[in-house]
């Protein structure tokens, strides 16, 4: 054999003893979600893409489901596993604009085995302003990707999702939820639970994010925002409605009072309950956003809240609760005049 050929050989041979292992331990971890490996090494998930993630899961893995549940990052700390007399996906992901519900509820209509009866929305109010539902977002781009017949395969043998899975991998054998947002291979996100002193220091960073970035002089209400929630109506219409809005604390209701927004948050509601008939309204003084330690910043609630959401939806519109008030046509005025009482109290 000449030196040449031994060179050739040695050099595939390592490369050989260098993918394999590679590929293997993606594989196992799986941080893309693009297989359906499930082990203690890969019980938890660091968010990469949660676009891309949950987009590979639906359509690389079984997926079959009557409800899917549509949202921001706030609502990924619903478990979907809690609906009642639903099978629920949660398909909520970060910094979601209400123009990309269509393109994700026609993506997982497209990819259910059985057809989706109902779509959950959780709907924020710093997303009604201009800025922030204008933009025609969608799931296109993502959609892109998974046309490639070898994308999951590449995803195997690269450097950066091997980064991804030793970081899942060590997180999952401490069995630590140490970030912001962890995946269980259920879909189910936990939050790290921080100290008071934490909390108060995230709160007050996040309020004053709001008021520079979503509230004060740059928040403008977004004139066409029903219009948008009527195309979506119109474009899935066989599709029932479940809408809530997304609670947030009241020391961040409070900075939206003090910037100015409280007709805006009204406007908000009633355009929700016309377009819809109602809503699940979780958004104003109640038991839970008045303790900021369902939040770790005031912004985001703990998963444990996200279950009392699934409960209160699952009581329906009629049940009596101290969290969420189901709003009508019939309530709306007096439930916005309750909110104002408390709110503007000296």
């Amino acid at each position: 054999m000449t030196q040449s050929r031994q060179f050739v050989l040695l050099f595939f041979l390592i490369l050989f003893l260098t993918l394999v292992p590679l590929a293997a331990f993606n594989y196992a971890i799986d941080p893309l979600w693009t297989f359906s490996s499930k082990n203690e090494w890969n019980d938890h998930q660091d968010v990469i893409d949660e676009r891309q993630q949950k987009t590979n899961r639906m359509y690389y893995q079984p997926f079959s489901y009557d409800t899917i549940l549509l949202g921001s990052s706030r609502s990924t700390y619903v478990d979907q596993h809690q609906f009642d007399q639903m099978n629920v996906y949660n398909y909520s992901v970060s910094n979601m604009s209400i123009r990309e519900y269509d393109t994700f509820l026609a993506f997982a209509k497209e990819q259910s085995a059985e057809p989706v009866q109902r779509v959950i929305l959780g709907l924020d109010f710093f997303k009604s302003s201009v800025q922030e539902s204008s933009k025609p977002y969608s799931l296109t781009n993502y959609e892109t990707k998974l046309e490639d017949p070898l994308y999951r395969f590449k995803n195997l043998l690269s450097l950066d999702t091997f980064k991804y899975s030793w970081a899942n991998a060590r997180m999952s054998r401490t069995d630590e939820v140490s970030l912001e947002r962890v995946y269980s291979r259920e879909n189910v996100a936990s939050a790290r639970k921080i100290s008071q002193e934490e909390l108060n220091e995230n709160t007050k960073e996040k309020i004053e994010r709001f008021k520079e970035e979503f509230y004060g002089d740059s928040y403008v209400y977004n004139p066409r925002y029903k219009e948008f929630l009527q195309i979506f109506n119109e474009r899935h219409p066989e599709v029932e409605k479940i809408v809530y809005t997304t609670p947030i604390s009241m020391e961040l209701f409070d900075a939206l009072v003090e910037t100015g927004h409280l007709s805006d948050y009204e406007q908000w509601l009633r355009d929700l309950v016309e377009v819809y008939g109602g809503v699940y309204n979780f958004m104003y003084p109640n038991d839970v956003t008045n303790d900021l330690s369902n939040y770790f910043d005031g912004h985001h609630f703990y998963p444990e809240t996200g279950t009392k959401i699934a409960e209160r939806i699952n009581a329906g519109p009629d049940a009596e609760s101290s969290f969420g008030v189901y709003v009508t046509e019939d309530n709306i005025d007096s439930h916005l005049q309750q909110v104002r009482d408390t709110v503007m109290q000296p």
